[in-house]
């Protein structure tokens, strides 16, 4: 039980974007998933290392991110419980990008080998893994389009549109609030943003009462004039229901 318990967020994570079989899912529980804590800003894996196994972000929050020559660094994506950070290092052999922790973080480990078996044996499994490759793929280009053409206010405020509904979709949001453990500098890194151009974006939606920031914790004051200031359709997350917070209606 405590096995399936584990997989917990990576299924829920999986039935919010498709159908999983029942068979499906016993089988993904099944897997052999090797269970390790990482402390906070620590690397997982490199760019340019060869990963045997996949990872599985089961508590915490890790992001990928890429370094340029002058040290820079840019975040990605943040991965949330039941994301898996390094999918593609299932047909890739070598890592273009770094995925290292943002907090304490629970991650599981499962080896390559395993993954292909189960792939094979359970098409639901491999066009379920298939489908959240294209999402990610649909997330980065949301986020491409954000970082070219949208105000830095309007990109603020679609990121906490986005955690908001992949976190309500696991259990992790409570009603309009989450838990949101990044610093202004790992926002900053994530949309192109000073530090300084963050906090002030921070005080504008406070001082707006569009949303309100303490203890690391995010509450939406206003959902629909958030959405609205980020532009945000959810449409690219593909989710097969909408979530609890859309039901609610504006607040």
């Amino acid at each position: 039980m405590v096995h399936v318990l584990t997989f917990r967020p990576v299924i829920l994570r999986l039935k919010s974007i498709i159908d999983l079989a029942p068979d499906d899912e016993a089988a993904f529980e099944r897997l052999p998933m090797t269970v390790r804590e990482f402390p906070a800003d620590l690397d997982i894996v490199r760019d340019g290392d060869r990963p045997h196994q996949c990872c599985f972000v089961l508590q915490g929050l890790t992001c990928r991110y890429k370094v340029i020559a002058d040290g820079r660094r840019q975040i990605l994506a943040f991965n949330i419980p039941g994301d898996m950070p390094d999918l593609q290092s299932l047909h890739l052999d070598i890592m273009d990008h770094s995925v290292a922790t943002v907090v304490p973080s629970r991650l599981g480990f499962v080896p390559h080998a395993a993954m292909h078996e189960l792939c094979n044996s359970r098409p639901g499994v491999a066009a379920a893994l298939w489908r959240e490759t294209l999402i990610d793929g649909a997330t980065f280009r949301a986020k491409i389009t954000g970082i070219g053409r949208m105000s830095a206010r309007a990109r603020v405020a679609h990121l906490f549109c986005e955690l908001l509904l992949r976190l309500d979709v696991i259990g992790l949001a409570d009603g309009f609030r989450y838990k949101l453990p990044l610093t202004q500098t790992e926002l900053g890194d994530a949309l192109g943003l000073s530090v300084v151009h963050v906090n002030r974006i921070l005080q504008d939606l406070r001082t707006d009462e569009i949303i309100a920031v303490e203890r690391r914790t995010v509450t939406i004051l206003n959902w629909e004039q958030l959405k609205a200031v980020g532009q945000f359709d959810p449409t690219y997350l593909q989710l097969r229901a909408k979530p609890s917070v859309e039901l609610f209606g504006g607040n």
